[in-house]
């Protein structure tokens, strides 16, 4: 489909194509909002795949993207959006910002102002910020540092979430979810044979204490630990 002999405008068309089967297949699949379907059909996953792996970013899997790192697989990325209930206007904390494409599908739904996020490796920080700039989302804010601290300099935010797991929802980024504000994120260990990872969903109370919902396994990197 996407093999040699074809020039840009022709690879283009694939890809664009390969996305939408991609939407279809989401939406057949899970019960998703259409903001969050639109968002998933408006960024191209590709381009956020290195070169050798692009011909699947497409496919419903989780791509390796260097630093011992993935991009999440379409469905997860999805899910989480949906899973936030995230509106216009809202501000969002994401940790771990990866090769940007989670941030992306963010950034389609509140806006790229409205996005912040936390990336560990320096390195990919850096390239991150160069991409989004390129396809349209440099208003996404992208820092190098400890995700654990969070970012407080633009809290409260309205919701915050993880794509990298950790054995609990690290304190500072709860604090820096105003109440009633919603986090997410792969909670657990990843050790044992099915792993002990679960998608969790929080809405922080007025006294900072958490109500919780579990959605499942999930196999997500560890959050880096300094």
């Amino acid at each position: 489909m996407f093999g040699g002999g074809k020039d840009d405008r022709e690879r283009d068309a694939d890809y664009d194509h390969a996305r939408e089967k991609m939407v279809e297949r989401l939406s057949q699949r899970e019960n998703l909002d259409e903001s969050t379907l639109a968002a998933m059909r408006a960024v191209p996953r590709h381009e956020f795949v290195p070169p050798s792996n692009r011909d699947r970013a497409y496919e419903d899997r989780p791509l390796p993207i260097g630093s011992d790192q993935t991009i999440s697989a379409p469905h997860m990325v999805a899910m989480m959006v949906d899973l936030l209930d995230l509106r216009a206007g809202e501000e969002v904390l994401e940790i771990g910002t990866g090769c940007g494409y989670h941030a992306a599908v963010t950034a389609e739904v509140v806006g790229p102002e409205n996005v912040y996020s936390v990336e560990y490796h320096e390195s990919l920080a850096r390239e991150t910020r160069d991409r989004l700039d390129r396809l349209g989302y440099g208003d996404v804010s992208v820092r190098v540092g400890d995700g654990h601290e969070g970012w407080p300099e633009f809290a409260p935010y309205d919701a915050a979430y993880l794509t990298c797991a950790a054995t609990e929802f690290p304190s500072a980024v709860v604090e820096q979810v105003r109440p009633e504000g919603r986090l997410l994120g792969p909670i657990g260990s990843a050790t044992g044979r099915f792993g002990g990872q679960r998608l969790v969903f929080a809405r922080r109370r007025p006294d900072g204490s958490l109500h919780r919902e579990t959605h499942g396994r999930v196999r997500f990197v560890p959050m880096q630990e300094n």
